[in-house]
This record gives C-alpha cells, sequence and structure tokens, in this order.
C-alpha cells in the first residue's frame, strides 16, 4: 500500500539552508565573491556585497535583489580597519546578525621577482592576508557574541604549489591558511569555525585574460580536463557555511578538478 505525503516535497523544496542567517562577502561584485553570493542568497540569506568598487557593488546587489531576495552592496577597503568594522557594523544593522564571513576580496600584481616593485608585493599582501585577517577580527567580534559563526577565507592552490610571476600572490595565499588554522583554534570554544577554500583554475575574467600558452600549461595539470566554473566553488562555499559542515573547523578544501595529486 503506498502513502503519498503531498505536502512534504513543497516543505522541504521551500526550504533553504541559510534561512534567517546573514552573510558578508567581500570582493563580491564579480567573480567567484558574486556566485558565492547569489548561492547564499538563493539558500535564504541576506547577503551584504562588498567591493572596492561601490557602484559595481551596487549593481551587482540590485541584480540579486531583483529576484527577490534580500542584498546590499557595500563600498570597502579591506585594507581598512575602519572600513572593515563598518562594514560588520552595517550586516548588523540592516540585517539584525552576521552570521557568515567571506573574505574574497583579492588583487594581482603579476610580475617576476626580479622586476616586482616592492609595493607590488605589499600591495597584493595587505588586500588578501591583512584583509582576511580584519574580516575575521570584525566578524569574530560580533559572532562571538552570539556564541555562532562560519568565516571562510579564500585561499588559492597557487600558494601550494607556487607560480611563476607571484611571489607576492603565492605567499599571500599561503598565509591565508595559517591564518585559517590559527585563528580557527582560537574561535572554536566560541562557535565560530573557520575554514578556507583553496580554488585551482576558475573561469573567471582573470583567469581568462591569461595568454593561450599560460592556460594550457594548466590545463595539463587539471586530471578532470577543464577549468572549474565560479558556481563550483560558491557550492563549497555553501557546504562550509550551512549546518552541513557543523563539525569542520580549520580545514582547507581544494576546488581544482584533481590538480596536484
Amino acid at each position: 500500500m503506498a502513502f503519498a505525503f503531498p505536502h512534504v516535497h513543497d516543505w522541504l523544496s521551500g526550504m533553504g539552508m541559510l534561512d534567517g542567517k546573514v552573510a558578508v562577502v567581500t570582493g563580491a561584485a564579480q567573480g567567484i565573491g558574486l556566485e558565492i553570493a547569489r548561492r547564499f542568497l538563493s539558500e535564504g540569506a541576506a547577503v551584504v556585497l562588498a567591493d572596492v568598487n561601490a557602484e559595481a557593488a551596487e549593481k551587482s546587489a540590485a541584480e540579486l535583489s531583483s529576484g527577490g531576495g534580500r542584498a546590499i552592496g557595500v563600498r570597502c577597503d579591506v585594507t581598512s580597519e575602519e572600513e572593515v568594522n563598518a562594514l560588520t557594523q552595517r550586516a548588523v544593522d540592516e540585517f539584525g546578525s552576521l552570521d557568515v564571513m567571506v573574505n574574497n576580496a583579492g588583487i594581482t600584481r603579476d610580475a617576476t621577482m626580479r622586476k616586482m616593485p616592492l609595493e607590488d608585493f605589499r600591495a597584493v599582501l595587505d588586500v588578501h592576508v591583512v584583509g582576511a585577517w580584519l574580516g575575521t577580527k570584525a566578524a569574530a567580534a560580533i559572532m562571538r557574541e552570539q556564541k555562532s559563526g562560519a568565516i571562510i577565507n579564500m585561499s588559492s592552490m597557487s600558494g601550494k604549489y607556487g607560480n611563476v610571476g607571484q611571489t607576492n600572490y603565492s605567499s599571500a595565499k599561503a598565509a591565508m591558511i595559517g591564518l585559517t588554522k590559527s585563528s580557527a583554534k582560537e574561535l572554536a570554544y566560541l562557535g565560530i569555525r573557520v575554514n578556507a577554500i583553496q580554488p585551482g583554475l576558475i573561469r573567471t575574467a582573470m583567469t581568462e585574460a591569461m595568454p593561450q600558452k599560460a592556460w594550457d600549461e594548466k590545463m595539463t595539470e587539471i586530471p578532470m580536463g577543464r577549468a572549474g566554473e565560479p558556481a563550483e566553488v560558491a557550492k563549497v562555499a555553501l557546504f562550509l557555511a550551512s549546518d552541513l559542515s557543523s563539525y569542520v573547523t580549520g580545514g582547507v578544501i581544494e576546488v581544482g578538478g584533481g590538480r596536484g595529486m
């Protein structure tokens, strides 16, 4: 004898994995950050899209909100402690809490070490490492009061294997792993989880600007035989932001199609 439960599927399908949560995503005006914001929004979160380009952040937030979600765009230079603190407070003022912080903002200033100016080395470390440290610090100050939260740092497989012409970028992305693990140990007793994602070759405007020869060389290192998509990184961010990863902290997840195995 078969039993039908007509309302169960509707109830399940209407639930989002981040219902009632508030997330901040830095570097969210485009690329991976935008896809993470889009995925979080689709799973019920209210999202603050932060970017140094205020106009682009506001435009992306408006696009996402047009589908009915709650999203705002905010200008933020992640190397400024004042602006990062204001960003996390804006999330609380606008939506009532801060449950997920994604430190995704990043820049590149590629050159061989011989040709790289010191200011380009420092600029990349400031945005990636100092930016993630400030974001973690500011978010944790709010999350500790509610005894819960998830912080996600966007590292890169460049930080594991290194890239010619990227002593600054590779150094920064490696440093973010140390930051992730140390802050995870400091914050675990407060119910705050800190994890990192290491994307490999992901199809974004930045990677598609690579010379064809460099792109082809990267492809030979990937067993799955293709570049990843920003949405595939966003799925992993969703896992780390949600209760599916409730016992995961200090972790580093590679999203690289098997590169480096």
